[in-house]
């Protein structure tokens, strides 16, 4: 070695070297299209090419369903982080802070309260990022707590589905969440409120086998993974080969597993119009452009005052944190 490689080859490689984001473009797991980041995330995260879904975070999706992408984020109950002493290759405390890092949130399960079409709705989201988007204890209580605050404030419940089962970390207490999300369901139909549940990619395990699967009505992003076991197990069980496209989307729509398959940049209206179907609520009326300004503007001042709800979250008395309408 010498002192042009030891002095100056470092030199010129920091010289030539460009600080590129990690994230600035999106290889399509479909079609292995680059995709410019940008682009999807306005796009609400689906490929322009390939229509193909990508996953979406809880911020992401709560902006994308509520009005004016302004909502109160709902306080949650606190639960025992690491109630097992659970500890594998690391400690289970390490891996839940670790999570929280990445995500900037508290648990796989965020609630929020707002309106949808100047309806008030109740909306939780369940963040595949967040450790697989395990179903625990704080989970379960997060669910749980939405369902508890529809009822009161007589509002319908919409819940994205989005994990790989229960979180082994706590063994037989995030197994017990099953059980206790399903007598939560209860309730909502005790009180005659909807509960609409929006299968997206993965939906899998414990999940499926509780409260994603006991809605008044399932809706499936296009292509989402939803099952209980996987594929390979399914196999290895029945010693048959499974048919394409099994435990996809569209193939559960066929056997009338979902009700519908319908796309993300539909999915806002569409739950706007189930809630207001399942709640008899009045169809919204839309100005045409014949009318004059005079008489379209005596229709709109009373269509303004019978279209707020009583249910609407008060500005001086929030049910829970208000969150800041997201940039």
């Amino acid at each position: 070695m010498n002192w042009l490689t030891n002095v100056v080859r470092p030199k010129i490689r920091n010289i030539l070297r460009r600080e590129t984001p990690e994230n600035l473009w999106i290889k399509c797991p479909d079609t292995g299209q680059l995709v410019f980041y940008k682009d999807v995330e306005q796009n609400q995260f689906v490929i322009p090419g390939s229509n193909y879904h990508m996953r979406m975070g809880a911020v992401a999706r709560l902006r994308a369903i509520f009005d004016n992408e302004t909502w109160y984020d709902v306080a949650l109950p606190e639960v025992v982080a690491d109630p097992l002493k659970f500890r594998d290759e690391r400690k289970y405390a390490d891996r839940i802070k670790d999570a929280r890092t990445k995500t900037g949130a508290h648990d796989a399960v965020r609630v929020g309260f707002g309106k949808l079409e100047t309806s008030p709705v109740v909306v939780a989201v369940q963040d595949f990022d967040f450790m697989g988007g395990s179903l625990g204890m704080a989970a379960g209580e997060a669910i749980i707590r939405g369902m508890e605050l529809a009822v009161e404030k007589h509002a319908p419940f919409i819940m994205f589905a989005a994990s790989g089962g229960a979180r082994m970390q706590e063994g037989i207490l995030s197994l017990m969440q099953m059980p206790r999300t399903t007598v939560a369901v209860q309730m909502l139909r005790e009180a005659k409120l909807p509960y609409i549940v929006v299968l997206t990619n993965p939906t899998t395990g414990g999940v499926t086998a509780s409260y994603a699967m006991l809605g008044d009505i399932h809706i499936a992003e296009p292509g989402a993974l939803i099952g209980f076991a996987g594929a390979r197990v399914i196999e290895q069980t029945i010693r048959e080969k499974l048919p394409d496209g099994f435990q996809r989307a569209e193939y559960l729509k066929e056997h009338g597993m979902v009700d519908m398959v319908v796309h993300r940049h539909d999915l806002r209206p569409t739950l706007a119009r189930l809630c207001r179907l399942l709640t008899k609520s009045p169809a919204l009326t839309v100005t045409t452009a014949v009318e004059a300004p005079a008489e379209a503007a005596a229709k709109a001042e009373p269509e303004a005052t019978t279209t707020e709800q009583p249910g609407a979250p008060a500005p001086t008395e929030p049910p829970a944190q208000p969150a800041a309408p997201q940039a």
